[in-house]
């Protein structure tokens, strides 16, 4: 979901479409929450891990 945001925003970037640019942060930054909650080893969403 990271390298998802992240290629969202540089062609957003890139092109100059802004759906796709808020796309992307968006995206990235959901993937970087779930990142942080999979590492604390916190249940969340009824899941102890997120992969």
């Amino acid at each position: 979901m990271i390298i998802l945001g992240l290629i969202l925003l540089l062609i957003g970037v890139l092109l100059g479409v802004p759906i796709l640019y808020t796309l992307g942060v968006i995206l990235l930054i959901v993937g970087l929450v779930l990142m942080v909650v999979g590492r604390t080893g916190t249940a969340f969403a009824g899941r102890r891990h997120y992969w």
